[in-house]
């Protein structure tokens, strides 16, 4: 009696067991969910629709500005150091030595993987390539909790895009050149977010200044620091042009026969700085004839269009910055030399078109 008790017992105790597995099991996958669903929701990816996968561009703004303050902390940590690490990658064809230092690298770590970590399905570029995978987990998750942007764009606009459509190029150190000969003005960290192969999301960073500027075309920009008010230009002989430090005789002669012998060349280091001093009507144009890195140019692409103005080729053609493709990066390069202007776009490409063609020693390489 005592012996069928026990048995009756044990089988009621594994039936319990049985019921508490399965209880156990439907638990841990229903935890396995939310921590799924919260992952997918931090990481800022915004939602499925069928089989199309949706990213919030209010999150990756927000997350590219942070990106390239988190590269910028990293430039500056590596200046303040007594070794930069300069290598250098060659030759521009031009013939100036192209650098690349620790600052260039651990901010490309900085900025590349923190994006990664957040947005693990959008295809990002960035102008560096880590020999060796950071630990991710190393790295710290961005907040997307901005309320300074936030309070900028305010709410009534549609966020979530095609993931698909969604390229994000990264600058971890515009103007090496320049931050090896501590010329510190010249030198930003960027990001841009192209939607389509067209720039809408651009982030300049100033590391040396603290300084970041962003815009989302159609929806909002931070304050410009030294912007000007100026009246429309009516005159367009004796512009202000902004150039590279590198090749500025050759855009010189170029600008003299477009506008006018009164025109002012200044030479600069960095694509974003000439960028910036578009955007702040510093100049009345940033003009480059040779060819150029696209991750140079999309942040301040992205930044002049939500400010009415435009960059384009010498052509007036608009810029594809879809994501290269194959090993070798194919279509990462502009060749159409570049302009970029406040105001006035198509009048100044169509004196800079006319001067070419009166003068063809005047070449776009």
């Amino acid at each position: 009696m005592i012996k069928q008790s026990q048995e009756q017992y044990n089988k009621m105790m594994l039936g319990s067991n049985i019921r508490l597995s399965k209880v156990s099991i439907l638990l841990t996958v229903l935890s396995c969910m939310l921590v799924i669903i919260y992952m997918w929701d931090t990481y800022g990816v915004g939602s499925r629709s069928g089989d199309t996968q949706t990213v919030s561009l209010v999150n990756l703004l927000i997350a590219s500005i942070e990106a390239a303050k988190r590269g910028g902390v990293m430039v500056k940590r590596v200046k303040e150091g007594k070794d930069l690490g300069e290598k250098s990658k060659g030759k521009t064809k031009e013939g100036v030595n192209d650098p690349v230092t620790q600052g260039d690298m651990l901010s490309h770590e900085q900025m590349y993987f923190s994006l990664l970590k957040m947005f693990p399905e959008v295809k990002i570029v960035s102008e560096e390539k880590s020999s060796e995978v950071p630990d991710v987990g190393d790295i710290k998750p961005i907040n997307l909790d901005n309320t300074d942007v936030i309070e900028k764009l305010g709410s009534t606009f549609q966020s979530d895009v095609n993931i698909d459509d969604v390229t994000v190029w990264i600058d971890p150190l515009d103007a090496t050149k320049e931050y090896t000969e501590d010329l510190r003005q010249y030198v930003t960290t960027m990001v841009c977010v192209a939607h389509k192969g067209q720039p809408v999301i651009g982030v300049i960073h100033k590391p040396f200044e603290d300084v970041t500027v962003w815009a989302w075309k159609g929806h909002g920009r931070s304050p410009i620091p030294g912007f000007k008010t100026l009246s429309d230009r009516k005159d367009f002989n004796d512009l202000n042009i902004i150039v590279s430090r590198s090749h500025q005789g050759a855009v010189k002669e170029l600008a003299a026969s477009a506008f006018g012998e009164n025109s002012k060349v200044t030479a600069a280091g960095g694509a974003g700085y000439k960028a910036l001093s578009v955007a702040q009507r510093e100049s009345d144009a940033y003009i480059h004839n040779t060819a150029i890195k696209k991750w140079d140019i999309c942040a301040g692409n992205a930044l002049l269009l939500t400010m009415g103005g435009d960059m384009t080729d010498l052509a007036g053609n608009k810029i594809d910055y879809s994501p290269p493709t194959g090993p070798d990066r194919i279509g990462v390069k502009l060749t159409g030399g570049l302009v970029a202007t406040f105001q006035n776009h198509g009048i100044i490409v169509k004196k800079i078109k006319k001067a070419m063609n009166e003068k063809k020693k005047i070449t776009v390489a």
